[in-house]
Formats: structure tokens, sequence, C-alpha cells
């Protein structure tokens, strides 16, 4: 059997820009769909997406909120990670037990390494 394609979906974008917030997942949705493997991983500014209390209060347009597509994407079999050494630039500000459940937290090497094995690596 042959092994599924994987994607990569990297979030950097903070809730400033709540616009861009929802692209990875809804990819990453439709390429669990189409039978491949996906993964987002958020770093930087992408982290505090997963802070459940911020999640909840982005909604952009006829969308849901992030956190309820966040819940949505991760109950797909998208990978959720949150990058470790992001969680402390933000100088302990961001906890682990301040993130969603559906999140794995991840280092540095991790992320290198989803590139390394993806076919396809998207950043937003």
């Amino acid at each position: 059997m042959t092994e599924a394609k994987k994607i990569l979906y990297v979030q950097t974008s903070g809730t400033n820009t709540p616009e861009r917030l929802y692209s990875p997942l809804i990819l990453a949705q439709t390429a669990k769909a189409m039978g491949l493997e996906a993964t987002v991983y958020f770093l930087g500014l992408g982290l505090k997406n997963l802070v459940k209390e911020e999640a909840e209060k982005v909604k952009v347009g006829e969308f849901p909120t992030l956190l309820e597509v966040l819940k949505q994407t991760a109950s797909q079999g998208v990978a959720i990670m949150a990058c470790q050494q992001s969680m402390q630039l933000f100088g302990g500000e961001i906890k682990a037990e301040d993130l969603l459940e559906e999140a794995v937290i991840a280092g540095a090497a991790t992320l290198n390494d989803l590139a390394l094995e993806a076919d396809a690596v998207l950043s937003f």
C-alpha cells in the first residue's frame, strides 16, 4: 500500500490578522478528505491562536469561531501542534494548560522533521 502524501501547514499569523487564521485549517480539513496526511504547526504569534480564550473570540464572516474550526479540524484527524520554543518566547505568558487540549506541544526539531518529510509545506 502506498503511503499517504503529507502536507504541513505552518501558522505564524496572530489574532491581529484573523482572515489568515482559517486558511490552514480549512486546507488541512480538505487534505484529510482527499486522503492526505495533514499537520498544522503553530509557532511565534500563531501560537496565541491555540489559547482557548483567544480562539473563541475570533470570528470572521459566516465562519464559526476559530475555536470551533480548530476543534473540528482536530476531530477529523489533523495533527495540531504547538511550538514549545514559542511558549518560552512569550516568557511564560502561554502555558500548556492555556492551550486547547487537541494541541500537542512539540519542539523545533519536530518542525524541521515534519518539513523534511512533507511533500508540501505552506505557511500562513
